[in-house]
């Protein structure tokens, strides 16, 4: 997807650090309750300092919809999340993106055009009504619009296990709502999901859009019951078993961490599976002097160590790469939004065109009514 992010004035680029937070601070303090800033748990700290709240993707545009008194809403984020904040809000908020190029790699894997040809090729070998397309959060409006017009549903990595359930397992007339879904954009939480479920590897089958028929014969996808797209979340798929082995050679008695978006052979060593939110809490209830090695982005890790030095922690990617994408919002880009508003002009406002709008929605209440 083509965003095209103005240049910074000079005066953000060359602005010291406290320059940079004394114009935020300043630009916040007089735009007061008109604004809200939201800070995914992947972001600096710098910018976190002036997060009105902070949490994963859709924990906050349910947040931003349930503030009725802010007008702007400033996601501090990346493309998609924003998207679903403006979506979730009301006409009379405006969401933006401090910089438009904080995109997400992964959402860029599945883009409408190849989700609509893959579609079309399923349906050449099976009937489309007994597929049911489900999209991760990490996604486009667009695709949870083509996921809502076609009787599916969005999921989060808290609730993946509750929206396949949905899909294929519950029984509705004596009858389950599908046969197969077709699970987009990040293979690794369908596929980790999936094995919750009790799917064999045999069941799940990877679909690669750059081929034809995903790169699968005819009889794979009659017998298939999950179609991954050939999808990952390039910081998540970093982490090795190796990592965890060399981390329970240090720490014995320690405990590991794992986002299910990482590789399936690691998910299966750690002792915790889940969400940003899940880990978090999990290193909330942990005991004193307790050893914990966590698998995501290093931003919040470290985070995580500060506000707990009665822990051990650490990332458990020795070269802790983090989200490139998520790092592009940082203080220049917000002290510009901010003092943009500030003068009445609304530069990176994220505005999601109606039809999309209505069909991204449904997907996105049919998620709620899962839960």
């Amino acid at each position: 997807m083509l965003r095209i992010q103005r240049t910074l004035p000079d005066r953000y680029q060359t602005a010291s650090k406290q320059a940079l937070l004394d114009m935020v601070a300043a630009a916040k303090a007089s735009l007061g309750e008109r604004c809200m800033i939201l800070g995914h748990h992947y972001q600096h700290d710098d910018v976190m300092a002036f997060a009105d709240a902070r949490g994963d993707s859709f924990g906050l545009s349910k947040i931003a919809a349930s503030n009725s008194s802010a007008e702007f809403i400033v996601f501090c984020g990346v493309h998609f999340m924003a998207e679903s904040a403006d979506i979730l809000t009301s006409d009379r908020q405006h969401v933006f993106l401090p910089d438009l190029n904080a995109g997400c790699s992964m959402a860029d894997m599945a883009d409408i055009d190849a989700v609509e040809e893959a579609w079309a090729a399923l349906g050449d070998h099976v009937e489309l009504s007994r597929v049911m397309p489900i999209t991760y959060m990490n996604s486009s409006a667009a695709l949870k619009a083509f996921v809502g017009r076609h009787g599916g549903a969005v999921c989060t990595s808290s609730n993946a296990r509750a929206v396949l359930t949905w899909a294929l397992l519950d029984p509705v007339d004596g009858r389950t709502r599908a046969d197969r879904v077709l699970f987009f954009p990040d293979q690794h939480l369908g596929r980790n999901t999936g094995f919750e479920l009790g799917f064999s590897e045999g069941q799940m089958l990877l679909w690669n859009p750059r081929f034809e028929l995903g790169g699968l014969d005819p009889a794979g996808v009659a017998s298939s019951k999950v179609l991954l797209w050939k999808g990952h979340c390039s910081v998540h798929q970093r982490f090795r078993p190796e990592h965890i082995e060399a981390f329970r050679s240090e720490h014995p008695e320690g405990i590991v961490l794992v986002h299910p978006e990482c590789a399936h052979e690691t998910v299966v060593l750690a002792d915790v599976v889940g969400s940003t939110d899940a880990i978090i809490k999990a290193v909330e209830a942990a005991a004193p002097g307790t050893a914990i090695g966590i698998a995501t982005e290093v931003h919040l890790v470290n985070r995580l160590a500060n506000e707990h030095p009665d822990l051990h922690i650490e990332c458990l990617d020795p070269l802790v790469c983090p989200c490139a994408t998520m790092a592009r919002i940082d203080l220049p880009h917000l002290a510009w939004i901010l003092e943009s508003l500030e003068a009445g002009e609304e530069p990176n406002r994220i505005v999601v065109d109606a039809d999309t709008a209505v069909w991204a929605k449904v997907a996105l209440e049919r998620m709620l009514a899962i839960i």
